[in-house]
């Protein structure tokens, strides 16, 4: 069976993202000597164990005088109660380094750093609050694009430190990946691969991304049959990414698997093309619909696998059966009514960002 797919623009892109294997990255930590304890463990155990192409450096606040190494990709200050976080992030920041202030007391570290002159930006101060409530992966609150920065519309948070339990490790986990996908877009595979903590939050990324894609794919092209490819590829690259941030090797053989895995879920958007075309007048929608459900489900069924120690040799199973599922419901859902008006909603925010999707898959 021809497989719906570029399998040459698929292998293209996985030579791409191989290279990020051999990109060197190097990175800064700056601990503030009056920082708790258990924040300061927790970052320097995130950034210990990089691999070969990774260089790390740990310096203290206090004696010689503290500077980024010219050619650091990011830089981490761990702050307590010196007065001297808000400068040092703003002499790193001049020096056209991005560096991350992490801290477990968030409100005390920025009114310090504001008092003295040199107000922390909010999307560079990292803290683990938030646990409450932003458990669940694929969760709107968790996935909203509050970067790593403190939440406005989280509770008010108090002065004293936030211990750093296991919940609050695992927040100030996903927070840092945040950051470090937002702010080092240019290697942020390339640091995924070497610290872990990047690579949930790039892989989830990567899988939003890629739904709201679709979905605009299946909005805005009417000529039949001209959304697969498109759909497909994407979908492609997507998994392409999420095993490349797991640590998975790039091979033909296997960026072939993964393109069968891809065009395995063909199937599953023909039988919700047919109920497109029994209900004419939300045609768009149900496309728009499985574009984003399909991808949606696709891309967090092999985020899941991936965390809990798969390869691409059981991938196939997995994903298939999510999107199988999740494109089946579209097609049901989108069949009622009710349905109608539910898909209805999708047609205004896809719209939106239906000019940068086309042009993104020129």
């Amino acid at each position: 069976m021809k497989l719906p797919i570029d399998l040459k623009a698929v292998i293209e892109a996985a030579t791409d993202i191989e290279s990020a294997r051999n990109t060197p990255v190097s990175v800064s930590v700056l601990i503030d000597d009056s920082a708790p304890g258990d924040v300061a463990a927790h970052v320097r155990s995130a950034f210990v164990g990089a691999g070969a192409h990774a260089r790390v450096t740990v310096g203290y606040f206090v004696g010689p005088a503290f500077s980024p190494y010219e050619g650091d990709d990011m830089a981490v200050i761990v702050a307590g109660f010196s007065e001297e976080v808000g400068r040092r992030a703003a002499e790193i920041r001049a020096a056209g380094v991005p560096v991350m202030v992490v801290t477990s007391m968030p409100r005390l570290v920025a009114d310090m750093a504001s008092a003295y002159g040199n107000p922390i930006p909010e999307g560079d101060l990292v803290a683990p609050e938030g646990v409450e409530g932003c458990e669940a992966d694929g969760d709107a609150a968790c996935e909203s694009g509050d970067v790593a920065g403190v939440n406005a519309q989280s509770p008010e948070i108090l002065d004293a430190p936030i211990p750093i339990d296991a919940a609050a490790a695992a927040a100030l986990d996903r927070r840092m990946g945040e950051w470090v996908v937002a702010a080092c877009r240019e290697k942020r595979l390339a640091l995924a691969l070497s610290f872990p903590f990047v690579r949930r939050p790039l892989s989830l990324e990567a899988v939003s991304a890629t739904s709201l894609q679709n979905a605009g794919i299946g909005l805005v092209l009417f000529i039949p049959g001209a959304d697969m490819p498109l759909m497909t590829l994407n979908q492609a690259k997507m998994l392409l990414q999420i095993a490349a941030a797991y640590g998975e090797p790039m091979s033909v053989a296997r960026v072939k698997e993964l393109a069968a895995i891809v065009g395995g879920a063909f199937a599953c958007r023909s039988v919700a093309r047919q109920v497109a075309g029994a209900v004419p007048a939300i045609g768009w929608a149900v496309k728009a619909g499985v574009g984003y459900a399909g991808t949606k489900a696709m891309g967090l069924a092999a985020v899941e696998y991936f965390e809990r120690g798969g390869n691409i040799a059981g991938l196939a199973g997995v994903v298939s059966s999510a999107t199988a599922k999740a494109t089946q419901i579209a097609g049901d859902v989108a069949a009622t009514p009710a349905g109608a008006r539910v898909f209805s909603t999708v047609k205004t925010a896809v719209r939106q960002g239906a000019a940068s999707v086309l042009k993104k898959t020129e």
